[in-house]
């Protein structure tokens, strides 16, 4: 448990001082020290709400709030999150998605690194069918597997220049928020593992304490940029690693 906290710690360093939250990464850790899989979306969502809470907190006191980019793609992400949340999938499954997951997330922030410093005062419009589509299919992906969505939301809206990236980061966070608590909520429907998780306490603790690190250095130290950059290689090696266990 010892070297598990430690991880969790970095992690929630990590990822928090990029505006995310960083369940996709606690899942695969959990994963690999062997922790009953239906308890890890829980505990992947519950530190997701305890990281990012601290991170919109700050993004929306500074003004970095813009709530028209976020709201369409709350409108269809936040009933799919419930609805995954509360779907039962084999261990075999669910790892093979949070792979999947895993890859994909961390290639699109490696491709989009460089976006997190961008001066570009030109922005599009995007419809907003195709922003209701997107939020639901990752509110659906976010529900089931344990995430918050936020890793593939900001990629995805500095693709479409969808805003300024303040703005990005502040609507990513928000939207890992949120996708957190109807996720967990619908957790909780199907799996009765409450004395199962308050083992686990550690690793929330050490995940608010790491989260208000990473904030720290996000608005005072490091650029975001530099720290996007290092979060998608974090991601990547555990994808990889995740992906060598299938063939081992």
């Amino acid at each position: 448990m010892v070297l598990l906290s430690i991880l969790f710690f970095v992690t929630a360093i990590l990822y928090s001082s990029v505006g995310f939250g960083g369940g996709s990464t606690y899942l695969a850790l959990l994963l690999l020290w062997n922790t009953p899989y239906t308890i890890l979306p829980i505990l992947a969502l519950s530190c997701n709400i305890i990281v990012v809470s601290g991170n919109c907190f700050n993004y929306i006191r500074s003004g970095n709030l813009n709530i028209k980019i976020l709201i369409p793609y709350l409108f269809g992400s936040v009933p799919l999150a419930y609805l995954g949340g509360s779907i039962h999938i084999e261990k075999i499954y669910f790892e093979i998605l949070l792979f999947l997951v895993l890859l994909i997330a961390g290639g699109l922030l490696l491709i989009n690194f460089k976006s997190y410093d961008d001066k570009k005062t030109v922005y599009r419009k995007v419809p907003i069918i195709i922003s209701v589509i997107i939020g639901g299919v990752l509110g659906f992906v976010s529900g089931t597997v344990g995430i918050g969505g936020g890793i593939f939301l900001s990629p995805i809206l500095f693709l479409l220049r969808s805003g300024k990236s303040k703005h990005i980061v502040t609507a990513a966070s928000l939207f890992i928020l949120i996708n957190s608590v109807f996720g967990i909520i619908g957790q909780f429907t199907k799996n009765n593992i409450y004395e199962e998780i308050i083992n686990f306490w550690p690793l929330l603790i050490v995940a608010l304490i790491g989260g208000q690190v990473g904030n720290f250095l996000n608005l005072k130290i490091f650029p975001t940029r530099m720290l996007a950059l290092v979060t998608s290689i974090l991601v990547l090696f555990i994808s990889i690693r995740m992906g060598l266990k299938f063939l081992i």
